[in-house]
């Protein structure tokens, strides 16, 4: 999709088709179900266009979407907006560069949240530079003001975060890149189950990689998304690695011969990604009722 920006924003009719055409995709690729998830899209630095509440993504059209303020006063719209905008609505107030907000529920990221682990070992090229590690936000009670809360130290320095127990979330600068993070978080939580939990192993890159990967992501205009665990850093009392360690990594850790660490799971990380493999079943199981 083509957007033409107004001041850094796209218009009204841009913005609406931009949040009926990714609610048609979350729903077309079971990351929702029912009346799950919401979209939203600023228009202007206090106004944004958002989904109902009690609507399929799948089959929502233009008159349904509601135009709010970034207090949540609702501007134009006849539906009600979902009382999860408090999370949309955060993620602005603290971020004012972001202009889109995705929530969904994929299946194998909210198995990760619902296990409790975050998307953060460095095992794929594209997922470091594309959208980093993915931590996660602790449990919040969902319509209340714990969930702002509990995004809110994420939203300045990384592209997204999993929702303990409860889905994922990701924003970007429209609404379409939003989505397309979202996309990958999916992606990012499917290749670590199948390496972790199945194939048992996973080839982690090392420091040396790693920074180059993230020099790469911020020369293509990307300044977030935090530093995933290389191979250099699983021990975090490391004197040889400090880049997920706590310090600024600087590739020298004297183990760029190597071409990347063997990460061989331990018998508790086997039985929390064989956890999250029986959640991803049964909410496939589930869904396929």
């Amino acid at each position: 999709m083509s957007y033409v920006f107004n001041d850094g924003f796209p218009s009204d009719h841009e913005a609406k088709a931009g949040i009926l055409e990714v609610g048609r995709r979350m729903y077309a690729k079971n990351f929702v179900a029912s009346n799950d998830g919401n979209i939203s899209c600023k228009v202007s630095d206090n106004t944004v266009w958002c989904t109902p509440t009690g609507v399929s993504k799948g089959y929502m059209t233009d008159e349904m979407l509601v135009l709010m303020d970034l207090e949540g006063n609702v501007l134009r719209g006849t539906f009600k907006p979902s009382s999860e905008m408090k999370m949309h609505l955060r993620v602005y107030k603290e971020n004012p560069g972001v202009k889109a907000v995705v929530h969904a529920h994929p299946p194998v990221a909210t198995s990760f949240a619902i296990a409790g682990i975050p998307l953060n070992r460095a095992i794929l090229t594209e997922a470091v530079m594309g959208i980093g590690e993915i931590p996660i936000a602790p449990y919040a009670m969902p319509g209340t003001q714990e969930v702002p809360d509990s995004i809110a130290p994420f939203v300045c320095t990384h592209n997204g975060c999993l929702l303990a127990n409860h889905g994922a979330l990701t924003w970007g600068n429209d609404v379409m890149e939003a989505w397309m993070r979202m996309e990958s978080v999916e992606y990012y939580a499917t290749v670590s189950m199948y390496t972790a939990g199945i194939i048992g192993q996973a080839n982690e890159l090392t420091c040396a990689q790693v920074d180059r990967l993230i020099e790469r992501r911020t020369n293509s205009g990307i300044t977030t998304g935090g530093r995933p665990h290389c191979s250099d850093c699983k021990d975090a009392a490391s004197s040889t690695c400090s880049g997920s360690c706590g310090a600024a990594c600087t590739g020298a850790c004297g183990k760029d011969k190597k071409i990347a660490g063997t990460y061989s799971m331990s018998l508790q990380d086997r039985k929390d990604v064989e956890e999250v493999i029986n959640i991803v079943k049964m909410v496939l199981a589930e869904r396929g009722r």
